[in-house]
């Protein structure tokens, strides 16, 4: 696991605990199944 991909996956789980915090859990699951969506229908289109 190289430096980059730990920093962004400290940074996702700071995140996540922020969101509990704020009380906006709903909005950030909500945008990462659509950001998920979105990337795999790109994915497919330009196969």
């Amino acid at each position: 696991m190289s430096l980059k991909s730990k920093i962004y996956k400290i940074f996702r789980i700071w995140n996540d605990v922020d969101a509990v915090r704020k009380g906006r859990v709903g909005k950030r699951v909500g945008r990462r199944v659509a950001g998920k969506a979105t990337g795999k229908l790109l994915r497919k289109l330009f196969k």
